[in-house]
């Protein structure tokens, strides 16, 4: 059996190869139980926790498996709040085959996913990239989609200068050919953006939905909490919705609860979820002036396609 360090993550993917293996899996039938998480500590709102996310197609079985610790940065720099890992088994004879770092796969995938859901519901000449978020995902995000649409500029907010400034240097680093700066102008930016990408911890709105234009997509992956949202109910109200996995959306989302909650929005409004736009059950973008939603909180199918697709490279 393999095992996969962040390092040869790196190294094995692309997200041309990604998206790709991504599309085809989630066009096929698969298994994907609801993923589980649980509270260690039932007295918090937001404690340590343990999750198990299992899936299975055609070729693998994978299980991938998190601890979340958010208070090991303050107990120790050199803790991370986050661990995972991906077992990977084959599906014909059960055999392990790979133990895979799953905090790299995460970001990989993770933007991947996000990025093939704008290849269905953004306009093709989508040039203009507004990114919400500075940690570890952002630059995955902006180069994501700078991967499946002609994005030109790339412009990054952040509550920190330092933090903004470092994700645009991880950008420039891998597209010099893409214009990215900082955002100095919220309402402009959020108005002229063809694309809005947000990967934040914000447990409120990040912008106001009256200012998102016609034939904007909006890309949402940050919250997984019940009562948080980045986005308003505004934005909702006005948009087709569509979701990566409704089986965990609707569990955790709160972009969509609240909403629901207020009495303004309900499940049966979302359009669709991402396997029925791969395997063309449904449409996505329908006309240049529709606004989309794509409201993700991840799934383990696609953290089996990233970790099968780095055992396949090195195997």
């Amino acid at each position: 059996m393999l095992v996969i360090n962040a390092e040869s993550v790196h190294q094995s993917l692309n997200f041309p190869d990604l998206i790709h293996a991504l599309d085809e899996t989630f066009s096929r039938p698969a298994g994907m139980p609801q993923r589980q998480v649980f509270s260690l500590d039932e007295s918090a709102s937001h404690s340590d926790a343990f999750a198990v996310l299992p899936s299975w197609n055609e070729k693998a079985i994978a299980v991938k498996a998190f601890t979340y610790f958010p208070g090991n940065p303050k107990k120790d720099s050199n803790l991370a709040s986050l661990y995972s890992k991906i077992l990977v088994f084959s599906r014909e004879t059960g055999e392990p085959q790979a133990l895979v770092d799953g905090t790299s796969v995460t970001f990989w995938r993770t933007a991947a996913i996000s990025a093939l859901g704008s290849r269905y519901l953004s306009r093709k000449d989508s040039s203009k990239l507004l990114v919400f978020g500075t940690g570890n995902l952002a630059s995955f995000m902006a180069l994501a989609h700078a991967s499946v649409r002609p994005i030109t500029q790339v412009t990054v907010c952040g509550r920190s200068e330092e933090k903004v400034r470092k994700t645009i240097e991880l950008i420039r680093n891998k597209r010099a050919d893409i214009e990215v700066m900082l955002c100095t102008d919220l309402e402009k930016s959020v108005r002229e953006a063809d694309i809005i990408s947000c990967a934040t911890a914000s447990p409120t709105p990040l912008f106001d939905g009256d200012w998102v234009q016609a034939g904007t997509h909006t890309d949402f992956v940050g919250n997984h909490n019940h009562d948080r949202r980045e986005f308003d109910s505004k934005l909702i109200l006005k948009s087709s919705v569509f979701v990566d996995s409704k089986i965990n959306v609707f569990a955790e989302a709160g972009e969509l609860l609240l909403p629901i909650k207020e009495g303004v929005f309900a499940f049966d409004d979302v359009k669709g979820e991402l396997g029925q736009l791969c395997s063309a059950q449904i449409n996505g973008r329908t006309s240049e002036n529709e606004i989309t939603i794509f409201k993700t909180v991840g799934t383990a199918l696609a953290d089996l396609v990233g970790a099968q697709l780095v055992f396949s490279k090195l195997s």
